[in-house]
Formats: structure tokens, C-alpha cells, sequence
């Protein structure tokens, strides 16, 4: 009787450890849908990158804002539902006084590509970047930009591992 329980047992065992499937988690490592990335540099010194301070990052017809401070890269989200995104870089966003804001307005322009990533992670959105599809504009012309130019370093946006835009100020 005790071989036969063990044996059922066993079997038991067996089916239970064979039966499971691997847990479809997506890893905090896999690609998703990439923001854009800026990096800042000294208008003065192109080649040495500055950092931003009470910089106010707001897209055009959404509530939130994302603030940064003491980095000279910034990583921004795209619109996923429409093919143009309109960002306020406010500088001097971040204080109480909203007498010394400056904001330049940048407008992205670009087609989107949804790729399947896996199971677990479902799909992911890649951005191209149209023609002319980066451009600043000063929202409030008698203040001046606080950009003084740019570069668009990459049209495809499909990761963050690399610079799309350059900023200098």
C-alpha cells in the first residue's frame, strides 16, 4: 500500500512540476516604447554639455509636467496616439515666480510604427521623425528663446541609448 501511494505520489509530483508554464513577466530591461531624448550644451562651448535648472517640461493639452534639475540630459515621452507631440520647455519653470519663465515651444512631427516586442510585454510605438520634424519656436517672442539653436542628431527614435536632439542654450 505504501509503494502505491508513493508511486501516485510521485506521478502527482511529476505532473505538477511539468504542468506549469514559465511566468510571463516582462523585465524591467526589455525595450518599450522609447521617450525622446535630449541633451543640453553650453551655447558658448558647443562641445561641453550643461546642465538644465528648474527646467519644466509640459505637453500641449495634458495636465502633468516633468521637472528637471541638474542634468544635462532629459528623457521625454512622445504622444503615442497622434503623429505630432507639442512640448513647453519652461526654464525657470520651477520656482514661485512665474514672472521669469521662459518658454520655447517644440514641435515633433513624425509617423509611428507599432513593433511586437513579446507575450509578456505586448507591443511597443517607434517614432520617424518627418523632415523638418523637430522645430523650436519662442511662445512668448518679447522674451526672446533661452534656446539658441539645436540639432536633430537622430530621425528614428527606437531607443534611449542615444541623443536624438541637441540643445544648446
Amino acid at each position: 500500500m505504501n509503494m502505491r501511494i508513493s508511486s501516485y505520489s510521485l506521478i502527482a509530483l511529476i505532473g505538477i512540476l511539468f504542468g506549469c508554464e514559465k511566468d510571463d513577466i516582462c523585465s524591467g530591461e526589455t525595450a518599450t516604447t522609447p521617450r525622446l531624448v535630449i541633451e543640453c550644451f553650453d551655447a558658448a562651448n558647443p562641445n561641453t554639455p550643461k546642465n538644465v535648472n528648474n527646467l519644466v517640461v509640459k505637453a500641449i493639452g495634458l495636465s502633468g509636467t516633468i521637472v528637471f534639475n541638474g542634468v544635462s540630459k532629459i528623457y521625454v515621452p512622445i504622444d503615442t496616439n497622434n503623429d505630432t507631440t507639442q512640448l513647453e520647455l519652461i526654464q525657470n519653470g520651477n520656482d514661485t515666480d512665474t514672472s521669469n519663465d521662459n518658454i520655447d515651444l517644440l514641435t515633433l512631427n513624425y509617423t509611428r510604427t507599432t513593433v511586437y516586442v513579446s507575450r509578456a510585454c505586448g507591443y511597443k510605438m517607434n517614432f520617424l521623425l518627418s523632415t523638418n520634424g523637430a522645430q523650436f519656436t519662442d511662445t512668448t517672442p518679447a522674451d526672446s528663446p533661452w534656446i539658441s539653436s539645436y540639432t536633430l542628431e537622430k530621425n528614428a527614435i527606437t531607443n534611449e541609448n542615444e541623443v536624438h536632439i541637441k540643445l544648446y542654450f
